[in-house]
């Protein structure tokens, strides 16, 4: 069965090129052309992933990742215009999964699918215990996540994070090493999404006795989950 992929974007052009990639790289690809018709879709629970403008008319992209994350955890990929960090780092508050700058190759978005879709595979079949640190209990064949006993809902992007510190919880983790093992790809150069998900996952976990994060930031070598 191939999986399923939804493209909401308005560049006619653009989308057709990526839907001929993509199918021949073997996927299902279903396009929406304006943000009320990608929310529809996007929530009808047929799609693994995706890929949605932040440009577009009617509703934007950033509304439209808004609207699906309010009922959804599916994986979701910003399309966004080069140079432009605002949109990028509010979709990531978002809970966007990862972005594309436009214009972008249909490889290299391709590339960035697989990635997560890869991820997600392997957490399925993974039969590996409860990692414990703490507080923190995470479930890595069923992505699940608790606090002090309590469901905390990640994105796909924000669990693997997460999985990743856990795995090394009490030692360093850089920033270059989370890319490639939670994102699926080397650190980009000014690259601030690894940065913006730890945010995000900070304020949804809880904090340590002491009122402390249990993600700490070691300046200017990465990034530590604290045991305790």
């Amino acid at each position: 069965m191939h999986e399923k992929i939804l493209l909401v974007d308005d560049d006619v052009e653009l989308v057709e090129m990526i839907r001929d990639y993509l199918s021949r790289e073997g996927f299902d690809v279903v396009i929406a052309h304006d943000g009320e018709t990608g929310v529809r879709e996007a929530l009808s629970g047929s799609y693994a992933i995706a890929v949605v403008d932040v440009m577009m008319p009617g509703i934007s992209g950033i509304e439209v990742l808004r609207r699906i994350r309010s009922e959804s955890t599916m994986p979701v990929i910003m399309l966004t215009a080069r140079g432009d960090d605002t949109d990028r780092i509010v979709g990531l508050e978002l809970g966007a999964d990862d972005y594309v700058p436009k214009p972008c190759t249909a490889r290299e978005l391709t590339a960035r699918i697989r990635a997560i879709l890869k991820r997600i595979d392997n957490a399925g079949g993974n039969t590996v215990r409860a990692i414990k640190a703490g507080a923190l209990c995470i479930w890595p064949e069923k992505r699940k996540v608790e606090w002090a006993g309590q469901v905390v809902d990640l994105t796909s992007t924000e669990f693997s994070l997460l999985e990743v510190l856990a795995r090394n919880a009490g030692q360093i983790v850089s920033k270059d090493e989370l890319s490639k093992l939670a994102l699926g790809r080397p650190l980009m150069r000014f690259d601030r999404s690894i940065d913006v998900h730890l945010s995000s996952i900070r304020q949804k976990l809880g904090t340590l006795p002491d009122g402390r994060s249990c993600i700490q930031t070691v300046i200017r070598k990465g990034y530590m989950l604290i045991k305790e």
